[in-house]
């Protein structure tokens, strides 16, 4: 399996999660507890199904239940972030080797840096993990990196670090390029910079950052 789109149960802009299937007719979907309901009204078949199922349409989960064979993992609710972490964690254990997630930027701010965070595991992983809305792409790296303009999701990039301090931080190619910087939490030095040069060039020397591509 190369390529996996799981479906999170938080707020999902279909239009968007449309384009996104369609672009992608050959990757393996994992539904996450209320995304299922997304798939279910618009008869896709997705080829897992995780989640606690407690804000889901019973009828939903019901169906899939009964009347097909898909795989379900169903477990005692812990905490929302839960499902998300499941599905990746499942994703990478099936040997996917890039992942989508839809539907997890939208709702609780709690909720959206819970599935942030998740995406160190697929980032310790290996495994080319991002959160995907019609606006922003936010993906997780341990490793210097290089961003071609022509290929970025918009004009604009944010950088943060996930845990604590990242030591000699270098950004180039951009309006406000930073040079052996220290990184701290909510760098405020980090965000809402531009794409100016053909390649942005991003190198640390520890720590995982979260970068952000944003189009308007």
């Amino acid at each position: 399996m190369s390529k996996t789109v799981i479906i999170s149960g938080g707020m999902l802009d279909e239009g968007f999660a449309e384009k996104v299937l369609e672009a992608n007719p050959e990757a393996y979907i994992i539904a996450v507890d209320k995304g299922l309901e997304y798939l279910y009204n618009h008869k896709i078949e997705p080829q897992y199904i995780v989640g606690d199922f407690d804000s889901i349409d019973p009828k939903v989960i019901d169906y899939y239940r009964k009347e097909t064979n898909i795989p379900i993992r169903e477990y005692n609710p812990v905490k929302d972030a839960t499902d998300t972490e499941i599905a990746l964690r499942l994703g990478i254990t099936l040997g996917s080797k890039e992942m989508i997630l839809l539907g997890a930027t939208g709702g609780r701010i709690d909720h959206l840096w819970a599935n942030v965070q998740t995406l160190s595991v697929a980032c310790d992983a290996g495994v080319n993990a991002c959160i995907l809305d019609e606006k922003n792409k936010i993906w997780v790296t341990n490793k210097s990196c290089v961003l071609k303009k022509s290929e970025a999701y918009g004009p604009y990039l944010s950088v943060f670090s996930l845990e604590g301090e990242v030591y000699d931080f270098s950004l180039e190619g951009t309006k406000w390029p930073l040079n052996h910087h220290d990184l701290m939490p909510c760098d405020s030095l980090t965000v809402s910079n531009q794409f100016v040069d053909d390649e942005v060039k991003i190198s640390f020397v520890n720590g995982r950052i979260v970068i952000m591509e944003t189009k308007d």
